[in-house]
């Protein structure tokens, strides 16, 4: 029944245009309609580099002008972490997008036109965001590209972590007695609180670093201070055979006051799968560490953590 339609649909359009070619009435002087010219939108909101608190921030435009008011107006509007907007610079973090295109945004009244992504973009990125305007057949010129930061917040999806810790949240568990500290990070309040992170996936590679305040120059009572550990499954961690961790031994350390660590891969009595620098080593890991008044008053050296 379709290929019937269509067909007589064809020869009904070949009759036409085949008796429009020879008709002698046809009207030469049908004016035909000039180019439409539209201008570029300018950027309205967010403001230039702004941190939001938002992963699905709205953009806003001031409307364009055009050479023509016959025909509705839409605009597309394209986000992204690179001013090229075609593909992802940085890899995309499971369940956020680092790249988003929109058409068909109809312009709004007030001289403005805003878009909302309907997807949660990649946390603690700088993303690039631009439009332009379509009217008919004729698009217009992009915007300049605008700027802003996407709402810092900690993640842990298969393969990654990032905890800023410096928004009294975490995707951690606090463990022992612990104190945020805006804009700082998680206070950690004795030696035997931490944060434990289930990661849902093994990491194999890549790198892992935080920042830490609060360490001092021959601080008494931190032997084999754990900086950071990482180990195999719930286990006791001292006596896992899988296990990294960074240390900071403060007056007991050999020598005092240097950074150790060790990795275990298999069992500590094993020194083929024991891993640790030397003595040499050691003795450059000594650091004279600059005491610091205590972030809350307390005088046995906090320790604020944020860790990636």
């Amino acid at each position: 029944m379709s290929m019937f339609c269509i067909a007589a649909l064809s020869a009904t359009l070949a009759l036409a245009v085949s008796a429009a070619a020879c008709s002698k009435d046809s009207d030469p002087s049908s004016p035909t309609q000039p180019a439409v010219t539209l201008t570029a939108p300018a950027i309205n909101t967010p403001t230039a580099n702004q941190q939001l608190d938002t992963l699905r921030p709205t953009l806003t435009v001031r409307n364009v002008t055009s050479s023509s008011q016959q025909g509705a107006r839409t605009y597309e509007f394209q986000i992204s972490d690179t001013t090229a907007f075609t593909s992802a610079l940085t890899s995309n973090v499971t369940g956020f997008a680092a790249t988003i295109g929109q058409t068909g945004v109809a312009e709004g009244a007030g001289g403005t036109t805003s878009f909302t992504p309907s997807q949660d973009l990649q946390p603690t990125t700088v993303f690039f965001w631009r439009a332009r305007a379509v009217q008919g057949s004729t698009t217009g010129p992009w915007s300049e590209a605008g700027r802003f930061r996407s709402k810092l917040m900690g993640f842990m999806p298969a393969g990654e972590l990032y905890d800023p810790l410096i928004h009294a949240e975490t995707v951690g568990e606090r463990v022992g007695s612990t104190t945020f500290i805006p804009g700082k990070g998680l206070q950690l309040n004795n030696g035997l609180s931490f944060v434990r992170y289930r990661l849902p996936q093994t990491i194999t590679a890549g790198e892992f670093s935080m920042d830490v305040e609060g360490l001092r120059a021959n601080l008494p009572g931190a032997d084999k201070a754990k900086v950071f550990g990482m180990q195999d499954g719930d286990s006791d961690f001292i006596t896992n055979d899988y296990r990294i961790d960074i240390q900071y031994r403060g007056t007991t350390g050999v020598p005092p006051n240097a950074i150790q660590w060790r990795v275990i891969y298999g069992g500590a009595d094993d020194l083929n799968v024991r891993y640790e620098p030397d003595t040499a080593k050691r003795f450059a890991s000594v650091f004279s560490w600059i005491r610091r008044p205590p972030i809350t008053g307390n005088s046995t050296g906090d320790r604020a953590f944020g860790c990636s």
